[in-house]
């Protein structure tokens, strides 16, 4: 297993980290993602720790609170082998002070998902979205009082704009408060949007990136075809898929450019898709879920081999999306707006 550094921290992270979404299916929509209970879920981390996997992401809203107590029975005698991630901002209950990053709301939700982890601190916290209506200051302020407290070794965001995270890094830097060191973030081959402004934000503020649903809710997995009906076992048709409407020609192209590199490597298109976002700047961390231990077996073996630099931009031209203003503007003057460098010399 490959380790990188998180971000400007000084925290190593394996490429490939463990999503425990699919623990406990506690409501409908996260039933479609999976329903591992804590025995199977022992098994899998086992396999993820034989691998060299030892972070572990999950979040309060995760079946209402049932992934983290999950995850926490399935580390015990663990806890010094693992770096456990988890989430807070999102609705937790009825009540207006029951949702947002605000003062009142972080610090109940971080000492509840610390009782259901089971644990004295988390490693990596992270605000799982923008909260729109309470001062950055307030959020971060607090942030910095978890990390003084030993609650939480290291703080990051989710799902933030580029002007979210640039503000938040500039209050914590005007302060010098703790600051975000990775942004968790929709990225994978058939959606690339995130290299428009997130990509050359990382990049500049030095912080990492730990990509979720790298396999776009299942349609990279190899189960959508042309000329084929959809799959119903999949999560996107049991109602727990996320991002835009399927472009379905657009996915069709990019599966055929992935089926000739599979020819090419041996290697199945869900662990080429893998494999090309750690080929990408600022990718320190890929979060894989799994509901079988089939499945997490497949989804490891994404690591330990390279696509070639051919290969990579065959797959970049397959899946090469039309920018929106103002990014296809700034690309009619690259000198001045350079794009990251995507391949190695």
């Amino acid at each position: 297993m490959e380790y990188r550094q998180l971000g400007a921290s000084g925290l190593k992270v394996p490429v490939l980290s463990f999503g425990t979404a699919t623990f406990g299916g506690g409501n409908e929509f996260f039933k479609a993602w999976g329903s591992t209970q804590v025995e199977e879920a022992g098994r899998l981390i086992n396999l993820c720790l034989d691998a060299g996997v030892n972070l572990f992401d999950t979040a309060n809203v995760y079946s209402n609170g049932l992934s983290e107590e999950i995850l926490g029975q399935a580390i015990k005698g663990l806890r010094d082998k693992v770096l456990l991630s988890t989430k807070a901002t999102f609705s937790m209950g009825d009540g207006p002070n029951n949702l947002g990053s605000s003062r009142f709301h972080l610090i109940k939700q971080c000492e509840d998902s610390l009782k259901r982890l089971k644990t004295d601190h988390i490693d990596i916290y992270h605000m799982h979205g923008f909260d729109g209506n309470t001062p950055v200051e307030e959020t971060l302020k607090t942030l910095e009082n978890l990390v003084e407290s030993g609650k939480v070794r290291y703080i990051a965001c989710s799902n933030f704009s580029g002007w979210h995270l640039m503000k938040s890094l500039s209050v914590s830097e005007r302060y010098g408060w703790s600051r975000y060191i990775a942004h968790q973030a929709y990225y994978s081959l058939l959606d690339r949007e995130f290299e428009w402004e997130l990509m050359p934000l990382g990049i500049d503020q030095k912080v990492g990136t730990i990509v979720w649903s790298p396999l776009a809710s299942g349609r990279l997995s190899g189960k959508y075809r042309r000329n084929q009906p959809l799959p119903q076992d999949n999560r996107v048709q049991q109602g727990g898929g996320h991002g835009p409407a399927l472009n379905e020609e657009r996915l069709y192209t990019i599966m055929d450019a992935l089926d000739e590199v599979s020819v090419e490597t041996g290697k199945s298109v869900a662990q080429i898709s893998l494999n090309w976002l750690l080929q990408r700047p600022t990718v320190s961390n890929i979060v894989i879920g799994a509901r079988n231990e089939e499945q997490l077996k497949q989804n490891l073996e994404a690591v330990g081999w390279n696509l070639t630099t051919e290969q990579v931009k065959k797959l970049d031209e397959a899946s090469k999306p039309e920018p929106i203003y103002p990014y296809w503007h700034q690309r009619q003057s690259e000198e001045l707006n350079p794009l990251p460098v995507f391949y190695k010399a």
